[in-house]
């Protein structure tokens, strides 16, 4: 029986999405799917499995929200149409130039330093020695982008996110492992997590889901792994600009040898500066601008590897065959180990490629990743090795070396241009990257700004740019050298390398169900060889830059995790707190104050029940509005929220009580700023759907199902004087609206609400006064009532407990922005009361 009386069986929008037995019957079909997995089935189970299969074989594409169109600063533009019109052969151009400038940038830049870095510490001695390194690179690249990335990892994308927090918000989705909240059945009915699941869910997938919902631990380490990957991308994002930048404006000591190596950091830093002031602007817009100068710098490498193969000869080619790895280990060990390690930095900017996805689909870029930018990759590492077996002396600047003498001013050019469009590759993965954080509550509020109109999912972090430009500027003028950043750039980048490897395997057992096998030896291939490549880096002594950038790295994991920590214990201590139902409900109707005309909107952080600080307010306020809705903003771990799945509402008390509660769902892609009175439109509009979807849910109901408490309840209540003089009853809305004088609304005693009496309620009726009702109440005004609450340890607490929470915590909540600042709340509507929970 579906109530409407705000208990256990209360519904939200549709009582078969929430009837009191869900969870029963959720248990119910775990227990047939696995009687079927042993021959125990029977025809209705089979029934049900098909369309348990059915639903879950479905897809949807990426649906575009029309909520936020205030913070995009377009009027009258469907979205839809623009993100899903057919491509035509400019909109193919475009894109592709925007694939060039906004995810290969960063792979690209390695052709600039890996030889550099490789043989700085021990020059070369003969030919075999660049046969055994370049052999390195090639099955480098090879095995880490090529077949890892742009073959599998691409796939583990969000609806077309990438990056670590993506990986965790779609393991998030298969299994419940999130330490605060960010789904209960609502978000479940969402058609983005419809997944698609190739084959019938395996017993070992439901029993790897079961432990990692039932194993505290495992939820935590896999929550550590996700932000310390996190944290390393954004050491990646400082490391990155300063060694692309500082190894492209190295070039100049080859066109002018007596050129300082202050003045090239200068001329570095000067660049950074540069670089970080024109991130704001629209992602699209440069994209397009400097798409041309990437492509030109990938033709560049092709182009320069054919010279010096045409000129030095083809002998490099003996490097394809992978005995030349052994040659070069059983040769001299202790160079082969280093130059291992190096080999890195080849493949530096895979994570970049993935987190990068954005709004281009996988096919392209795998097509222009195997068709373009691998071989032109693969020539240039051949001509600088083909150029190295003449010039072995050379161990610095190989690349400018190698440029033939007439285009060299040409290529440096082209060559700054790609470093900066590197740098912004991956200055826009962090970005991205931090957003996703964000919104999953493992990172502190900060003000994010889209930058296309176009793609929602191209954004700037204000705080974010100038933090990366400050640090990687500190790190270029502390630890200039290209080597010393060079490794420090491969530790990180082996790092985040090593936890997108643990989280996809995760992904193919979940989500995938991918053979053991082959999810085996996806596992032991690329942790193996990855782990190697981190310690091989560790080993090439103590690097100042890099354990610099451990401190970096772990400041930063402390900050998420002190973060996720707080808000954890806060959502914990706000849930626990909630007022009783039964109390709410002994107030009576008028909630034992005065109900003035209008709307209160109760913002608060818990998704179910009453919040604590309303008893806070019926207590302090001398009255209350006549309809109240406990609103939540909740941020769910799926891109984009539609906009007729924005809403849930859910009625709180009988409907003379006129209270409601609302959750305002919003993905990680979703714009987050809306002018209040667009905001307070859209809430109301999706409340009178409610009220008429209840309606007729009521309508359809028969006599024993019909819920006789509140007639009964209605009974209880009494007339209201507004301050204006006017009277209204909260147990029939809009009484002006009738054509009668009033009178008892329950004239009969002898009513029986299950009889025939009941049959004779009017719901269209009731239906239509209470949508009035609702209109003049937000013609009367609406008020948002907040609560700024906090968390602090209780006195007994171990002192490392009351440091986090008190001092660390609390700066963090105190210097982020508040988790309202969805709408834009003016001051004169806008009621505050402090609350601190003790933990």
């Amino acid at each position: 029986m579906a109530e409407i009386s705000g208990t256990s069986g209360a519904w939200w929008v549709s009582k078969e999405e929430f009837s009191a037995d869900e969870e029963e019957e959720n248990a119910k079909k775990q227990q047939e799917r696995r009687v079927v997995e042993n021959g125990e089935n029977n025809e209705e189970e089979e029934e049900e499995d098909e369309d348990v299969e059915e639903r879950r074989l479905v897809r949807t594409s990426p649906l575009v929200d029309w909520f936020d169109l205030e913070a995009l600063e377009v009027n009258g533009v469907d979205y839809r149409d623009i993100e899903f019109q057919e491509f035509n052969l400019g909109r193919l151009a475009f894109l592709t130039l925007q694939t060039f400038a906004v995810v290969f940038g960063d792979i690209g830049l390695g052709p600039l330093y890996t030889f550099d870095v490789m043989f700085s510490k021990y020059p070369i001695q003969d030919s075999q020695d660049v046969i055994g390194a370049l052999s390195l690179v090639l099955y480098t690249l090879i095995l880490i982008p090529l077949i890892k990335y742009v073959l599998i990892v691409l796939w583990a994308n969000d609806d077309s996110e990438g990056g670590i927090f993506a990986l965790y918000s779609l393991i998030t989705r298969n299994a419940n492992i999130s330490l605060i909240p960010v789904q209960f059945p609502p978000d479940m009915k969402m058609s983005s997590f419809q997944l698609k699941v190739p084959t019938k869910e395996l017993e070992r997938a439901i029993k790897l889901k079961e432990k990692l919902e039932s194993s505290p631990f495992l939820k935590k380490g896999v929550l550590v792994i996700a932000l310390f990957g996190t944290a390393m991308v954004l050491a990646d994002g400082v490391i990155t600009p300063a060694v692309s930048v500082v190894s492209a404006v190295s070039g100049l000591k080859v066109g002018i040898p007596d050129l300082e190596p202050d003045k090239i950091l200068m001329i570095s830093v000067a660049f950074l500066v540069i670089l970080f002031s024109v991130q704001k602007y629209a992602t699209s817009k440069v994209g397009f601008a400097i798409g041309p100068c990437l492509f030109l710098w990938f033709l560049s490498l092709g182009l320069i590897g054919i010279f010096n193969l045409a000129k030095y000869g083809g002998t490099v080619f003996k490097a394809f065959d992978p005995v030349h790895i052994y040659y070069y280990f059983r040769r001299d060990w202790g160079r082969a180990w280093i130059s291992f390690g190096v080999c890195v930095l080849a493949a530096t900017g895979s994570e970049a490629i993935f987190a990068d996805l954005c709004h281009f689909s996988v096919r392209s870029i795998q097509y222009t990743f195997i068709i373009f930018v691998l071989p032109c990759l693969v020539l240039g590492y051949l001509g600088q090795a083909a150029f190295l077996l003449e010039n072995q002396s050379t161990s610095q600047q190989i690349f400018f070396s190698s440029i033939p003498s007439g285009t060299f001013w040409l290529v440096l050019i082209i060559s700054l241009i790609a470093a900066l469009i590197a740098s912004r590759t991956m200055i826009t993965a962090t970005f991205s990257c931090v957003h996703k954080a964000i919104s999953l509550g493992c990172f502190p509020r900060l003000k994010i700004v889209h930058t296309s109109r176009k793609f929602m999912g191209q954004i700037y972090i204000p705080f974010v740019n100038w933090f990366l430009m400050v640090f990687s500027a500190l790190f270029l003028v502390f630890f200039g050298g290209i080597n010393d950043l060079g490794v420090a750039y491969g530790i990180v980048e082996a790092g985040v390398m090593m936890m997108t490897t643990i989280l996809v395997t995760l992904i193919m057992l979940l989500i995938w169900e991918t053979n053991l096998t082959l999810v085996l030896t996806f596992l032991l291939l690329f942790l193996s060889l990855e782990s190697l490549l981190f310690f091989s880096l560790l080993s090439n002594t103590a690097n100042p830059a890099f354990l610099s950038l451990l401190l970096f790295s772990l400041l930063l994991l402390s900050t998420m995790l002190t973060w996720n920590y707080g808000s954890k214990l806060k959502y914990e201590s706000e849930t626990k707190q909630q007022l009783s139902l039964n109390l709410v409900r002994n107030l009576g109707c008028n909630l034992g104050t005065i109900r003035a005309p209008g709307v209160g909107i109760l913002c608060s952080e818990v998704v179910k029940g009453i919040p604590a600080v309303f008893g806070q307010f019926i207590n302090t306020l001398p009255a209350i509005q006549s309809i109240v809705v406990f609103v939540c903003i909740k941020y769910v771990a799926v891109p984009v929220v539609p906009q007729n799945e924005r809403f849930l509402f859910q009625r709180v008390c009988p409907r003379n009580y006129h209270l409601f509660r609302c959750i305002a769902r919003y993905g990680y892609k979703d714009v987050k700023k809306e002018h209040n009175k667009v905001f307070e439109k859209l809430l109301i509009e999706g409340l009178e759907k409610f009220i008429v979807r209840e309606a007729q849910e009521l309508s359809l109901q028969s006599d024993d199902d019909f819920d006789s408490e509140e007639l009964l309840d209605a009974s209880s209540s009494t007339i209201l004087t507004a301050p204006n003089g006017s009277f209204y009853s909260l147990d029939v809305p809009l009484l002006s609206d009738y054509q009668i004088p009033f009178q008892n609304p329950n004239p009969n005693p002898n009513l029986n609400p299950s009889g025939s009496g009941s049959k004779n309620l009017d719901y269209a009726k009731n239906m239509e006064l209470e949508k009035s009702f609702i209109r003049k109440g937000r013609e009367s005004g609406v008020v948002y009532l907040m609560s700024n609450g906090g968390i602090r340890a209780k006195k007994e607490s171990w002192f490392f407990r009351k440091l986090v929470l008190n001092y660390f915590y609390a700066f963090l909540r105190r210097n982020c922005r508040r988790g309202v600042t969805t709408v834009s709340i003016p001051h004169g509507n806008l009621l505050q009361v402090q609350t601190t929970y003790m933990v």
